[in-house]
């Protein structure tokens, strides 16, 4: 089996959830969404978790999380830090909001040589999903890529959500669109301007993208050029779909579309967390995972 790398986003402040989501229990025996993600990993054969936390976060998150399972998959640590810029730069005096999600994973090049796949940490992508990006990165010559779920699988039933539409072409990736305010509307779904209608069959991005490590010239790039135009915005992000929908209208590079038919589940609203436990309950039933993971 190749090496592959699973780099999670985990820095971040849940804003909506009111909290730090990623410590939140969802399991049976306290389990929280990133166990159950590593966990897939590991059956599908990942070499190694890379966690991009905060500095200040770190003895917090080795003690409630990878501690437990620092026996069954090499881990290592990146720190985003609001203050880490290019030479030249310096982060305003009264920015608070971190730099986005380019930005986090700019923060892990020095420990990443091999092709790697990055998600969020407080989503959950189910078993195949893993295994479908694995696999891809099987061979040699592969480089980028990006695992699509079917927008219907993707909602919560207590508040809208954004989501990355794709225009997906011949399995490559041609456009990612932002796009707010979805929710469901009886058999439909549709957008925060109500412009837009859609069937639910619609591929979104959920932020499983794969990469080999010549992501990081782009992204140096990238970020420089960012930060020129931006940088004084106090909430203005660097963002990874900016970034890979930039790289392919330029023609730098493709992305191959992978899918899958995973029901994604987080907690994006405090009121998502009875249905998440609710639904790992479930799929503990049905023998996908034991009752306790590690």
């Amino acid at each position: 089996m190749k090496n592959i790398t699973l780099l999670v986003m985990a820095a971040g402040m849940g804003s909506r959830y009111g909290g730090l989501k990623q410590l939140e229990p969802i399991g049976p025996h306290g389990e929280t969404i990133i166990d159950y993600s590593i966990y897939d990993a590991i059956e599908a054969e990942f070499s190694k978790v890379v966690f991009i936390i905060r500095k200040d976060f770190e003895n917090l998150f080795k003690e409630k999380i990878s501690d437990k399972f620092s026996d069954r998959i090499k881990i290592e640590f990146a720190f985003q830090d609001i203050n880490h810029l290019p030479k030249d730069f310096s982060c305003p005096s009264n920015r608070l909001k971190p730099w986005g999600t380019g930005h986090a994973i700019l923060s892990a090049e020095e420990l990443i040589n091999e092709p790697f796949v990055v998600i969020n940490g407080d989503d959950f992508y189910g078993r195949k999903t893993f295994k479908v990006v694995a696999d891809y990165y099987q061979e040699e010559s592969r480089k980028f890529s990006m695992v699509s779920f079917r927008l219907d699988n993707t909602l919560s039933s207590n508040g809208s959500v954004s989501r990355g539409l794709c225009t997906v072409i011949d399995q490559k990736l041609r456009t990612v669109v932002e796009t707010h305010g979805l929710e469901a509307a009886k058999d439909r779904i549709i957008s925060d301007n109500k412009e837009f209608v859609f069937d639910g069959s619609e591929k979104v991005s959920m932020n499983v993208w794969g990469f080999t490590p010549s992501l990081f010239k782009y992204l140096n790039e990238m970020f420089i050029d960012f930060l020129k135009h931006e940088g004084n915005e106090l909430k203005s992000e660097f963002l990874i779909p900016t970034v890979v929908n930039n790289l392919i209208q330029s023609k730098k590079e493709t992305v191959h579309v992978l899918n899958s038919d995973e029901n994604w589940f987080g907690v994006t609203y405090k009121e998502d967390h009875p249905s998440v436990v609710a639904k790992i309950k479930d799929l503990i039933s049905h023998g996908v995972y034991p009752q306790r993971l590690f």
